[in-house]
């Protein structure tokens, strides 16, 4: 069976996550390169895994993890729905059976937040996975003078940690923020739709979603 390692392998992943992440650094988003991609592929494996299902389901979880963003090689725009097609292809390649080819696109198709949705235990791993990696790491810009508000969010998150508990069957996504750099008030501004759609997701997985901020329980 395909696992993630035969899939990081593939030429044109290489290639297309390179290229894409240099097209996004060029427009001036986030890091969307191999560190952001390994991290959501073994966070959207662990959950599956914590949360009791089965263990092929969580690797598909992790390819699906990590070609998520690949679609960022043709354009930020509906990049979910052109990441699916290239994964397709790649997978179709690797002669992946047909049916976990359709999870795994699936789920990169509905991870972007305009209009995606849990239609799978691996689409809800991915979404809980992608939008839990808020951390300064990610920022490029190196002058902090001229931030923009998703700068300044991701700069100000000095510790984030998605906390699967199988007992209560709970995610929780823990954040350090530094307010001297921004405020919980920003990031909400930012990302309430995104924690809107992780609660969708822990539900879709029968669990609860929490988030602690600055050891202050949120959710």
């Amino acid at each position: 069976m395909i696992t993630v390692e035969d899939v990081k392998e593939h030429p044109i992943t290489k290639t297309f996550i390179k290229k894409g992440d240099e097209h996004l650094g060029t427009m001036g988003f986030t890091e969307h390169s191999y560190r952001h991609k390994n991290l959501v592929s073994n966070i959207a494996a662990n959950i599956l895994e914590r949360l009791g299902f089965p263990k092929r389901e969580a690797e598909l979880a992790a390819i699906a993890g990590y070609l998520h963003d690949i679609g960022n090689v043709v354009s930020r725009y509906n990049h979910g729905q052109s990441g699916a097609m290239i994964a397709y292809d790649i997978l179709r390649d690797l002669k992946m059976d047909p049916e976990e080819i359709a999870i795994i696109i699936a789920a990169i198709g509905n991870h972007e937040e305009e209009y995606g949705q849990s239609v799978n235990n691996v689409a809800a791993a991915l979404i809980l996975a992608d939008k839990s990696d808020v951390h300064r790491s990610r920022v490029r810009n190196p002058d902090v003078s001229t931030f923009d508000i998703h700068d300044r969010v991701n700069y100000g998150a000095v510790h984030s940690f998605l906390n699967v508990d199988p007992q209560q069957r709970k995610v929780t996504l823990e954040l350090k923020i530094d307010q001297n750099i921004t405020t919980v008030m920003e990031y909400f501004e930012i990302f309430l739709t995104r924690m809107v759609m992780c609660r969708r997701a822990a539900e879709f997985l029968d669990a609860s979603f929490g988030l602690v901020i600055n050891d202050a329980k949120l959710l």
